[in-house]
């Protein structure tokens, strides 16, 4: 077995894992709201017509959040929490899962492929390189850190 197809089955399984793990934390969610103080609001007519809808046609919308990036967890947690049948969840889970994990695995050894062709050789480049992105990943965080920490103790700062 090549390395992409190794990759992508592992990928595949850990996408399955998580995913379907999010919808069933989701469901379990759903459960609790419609028991708790939530109970009023998720039995309106409206929120049921919403469930419905999710429910038929949140499907192909679950499929294709595999292909974005911070959406997919929602789609899937969203699903579950509304209530889709694993019938029209589980092959939307499949078929997005399965484009997730070819993208992933395919576009994820292409890149360590080109990296190892970049720095082949020059292994200072190479160190000097990832600790020159680190220092800047943390370069920025830091930056964003301070310039919250100053605008939750001076608001009026924001606004002109």
């Amino acid at each position: 077995m090549d390395e992409v197809a190794l990759t992508a089955a592992g990928l595949y399984a850990i996408v399955l894992l998580r995913a379907g793990g999010t919808f069933a934390v989701g469901w379990l969610a759903g459960a609790g709201a419609r028991r708790g103080r939530l109970a009023e609001r998720v039995s309106t007519a409206k929120f049921r017509r919403a469930e419905r809808a999710i429910q038929r046609w949140g499907a192909p919308v679950v499929a294709v959040s595999f292909l974005t990036v911070g959406f997919q967890t929602a789609a899937n947690f969203l699903a579950g929490s509304m209530r889709m049948p694993l019938s029209r969840y589980l092959p939307a889970l499949f078929v997005g899962g399965a484009g997730w994990a070819l993208v992933y695995a395919t576009a994820g050894i292409g890149a360590l492929e080109l990296l190892a062709r970049v720095f082949a050789g020059r292994t200072v480049t190479g160190v000097v390189a990832v600790a020159a992105l680190f220092l800047a990943v943390c370069g920025v965080m830091v930056y964003r850190g301070r310039r919250a920490a100053s605008a939750r103790r001076n608001p009026a700062a924001d606004e002109s």
